[in-house]
């Protein structure tokens, strides 16, 4: 029976993947990697909280270090084309499905988005975990339940790829955008998706193998300068990077939003939606006792709405939380 909101302490994961500030980024990237996750908690002495490891840093430095790499005819990266490490076997929604259902498929599969397409196979757009707080916010403040998956999905066409870019531009491509996945279409068929993990796993590659690395990433940074590098993901302001260093506390996001164990289930939402966040550290004091990610918080409101006995019984419960005039902007 539900007696009260969810909070953060109830849906939190309590055994994650940590870094120490002093690990070497590359050592960084490959726990990532390794686990398939997009970023890790950097923690301190008696596990206090520093910032968080995230996949866009990583993208940072692999693609200074590969960039150097490639100029010195050190690696193979102008030969390798999306096509090359693109992700041709796919999860695809269909449009007109409803989005309930969608996020259903998102969870049973533990992706964070995938495309849309029609019958014919023709690529429509994307939809994603974060475009899942839209139809969880629907539900909670306009009761909409029977939205389709194509009213919530993303159609910026400008993310979509032909397959034949080197793999430096499809980093670069990353770097200046909030993408996480890039489709490859031709002639408006779905024939791949390339994720920055894709690019992370290639330039890692590329890079853990070569003598010297610290050098060359010390080299090449002096040389480029902090204004000629894009700026990670989630706020980070480039000054907070110390690009002759190669510890993990160097790369990391000083500045990513935490929570408290006792935030609530619709605030959590609310940030998820309306920041480009996917995992957000829950802080006692100054330790790190857990995290949440957007599938946290969608695996905990589907299952709501799929287990209570009448819709609006969940929808009054996700709606309690907040007060209904601060309404957000859904669009």
């Amino acid at each position: 029976m539900i007696d009260r909101p969810k909070l953060a302490r109830d849906i939190m994961v309590t055994r994650l993947v940590t870094v120490h500030p002093r690990t070497h980024v590359f050592d960084g990237i490959a726990a990532l990697l390794r686990h398939r996750i997009t970023g890790a908690p950097v923690i301190g002495e008696r596990h206090r909280y520093l910032g968080m490891l995230s996949e866009k840093s990583c993208l940072t430095v692999l693609t200074v270090t590969a960039r150097a790499a490639d100029e010195r005819g050190l690696a193979a990266s102008r030969r390798s084309r999306s096509r090359d490490f693109m992700a041709k076997r796919l999860v695809t929604l269909r449009a007109g499905m409803p989005a309930l259902d969608a996020i259903a498929l998102l969870l049973k599969n533990r992706i964070s988005g995938a495309p849309v397409v029609d019958r014919a196979g023709r690529f429509l757009g994307v939809f994603s975990e974060k475009f899942s707080m839209d139809v969880l916010l629907g539900l909670a403040y306009d009761q909409l339940p029977a939205a389709p998956v194509d009213a919530f999905m993303n159609t910026d066409f400008g993310r979509v790829i032909e397959g034949s870019e080197p793999l430096l531009e499809i980093a670069q491509r990353f770097l200046d955008t909030p993408y996480r996945r890039l489709p490859v279409v031709k002639a408006g068929t779905l024939l791949g998706q390339v994720s920055r993990r894709d690019v992370l796993a290639a330039e890692h590659h590329l890079t853990s193998a070569l003598d010297g690395r610290r050098s060359i990433l010390r080299e090449r940074s002096s040389e480029l300068g902090l204004e000629d590098l894009a700026a990670p993901e989630e706020e980070v302001d480039p000054t907070d990077f110390e690009l002759d260093s190669t510890d993990a506390s160097a790369f990391m996001d000083r500045k990513a939003r935490t929570i408290a164990e006792d935030t609530d289930l619709l605030t959590i939402a609310r940030i998820f939606k309306s920041t480009p966040y996917r995992r957000l550290p829950v802080l006692r004091g100054r330790r790190l006792v857990g995290q949440i990610s957007r599938r946290d918080v969608l695996a905990a409101t589907h299952g709501l709405l799929v287990k209570a006995p009448q819709p609006g019984q969940a929808l009054l419960y996700l709606s309690a939380v907040v007060d209904s005039g601060e309404r957000p902007s859904l669009s």
